[in-house]
């Protein structure tokens, strides 16, 4: 084999593995809406809701989220199973194309542990949602009280 046919095969292969690698999601492929904090006095935890959009081609894996507003910021999951109550830290929730994840009450939410002075009624505080393809996706989210109100 001559040297100018090895360059040609191996650009060959080489065209064939770009085209073969699978796309990773990107943040600028999922939309958040409807966010708000539930606070809560004393510094008990705060609960967050939102609603999650992907509009992109692939699923979305969000793995964690970060708030400068939160000691610590949790992806969680309240379910109820023979009348008995339970919450359940997730390592990772999945957003199908096309899908919408409702965080609400009651289902998936972010568990806001050891809320800063910033976490009060009336404010917003910016949280960063992460995802598996180390894209982030960072919107305000507005605190209400108790009541939601």
């Amino acid at each position: 084999m001559r040297k100018a046919d090895v360059i040609v095969l191996t650009g060959v292969l080489l065209s064939s593995a770009a085209i073969a690698a699978p796309r990773t999601p990107s943040s600028s492929d999922v939309t958040i809406s409807n966010a708000w904090f539930r606070a809560l006095p004393a510094k008990l935890p705060a609960a967050g809701y939102f609603d999650l959009r992907n509009d992109g081609k692939i699923t979305a894996h969000l793995t964690g989220a970060a708030s400068p507003a939160c000691g610590m910021l949790m992806l969680h999951k309240s379910s109820e199973k023979g009348g008995m109550s339970s919450m359940e830290d997730v390592q990772s929730i999945d957003v199908a194309p096309g899908a919408t994840v409702k965080f609400a009450p009651g289902g998936y939410h972010l568990m806001c542990m050891e809320p800063t002075a910033a976490m009060k009624p009336g404010a917003s505080v910016a949280v960063t949602l992460k995802f598996s393809d180390g894209s982030v996706a960072t919107a305000k989210f507005a605190v209400k009280n108790t009541a939601g109100k």
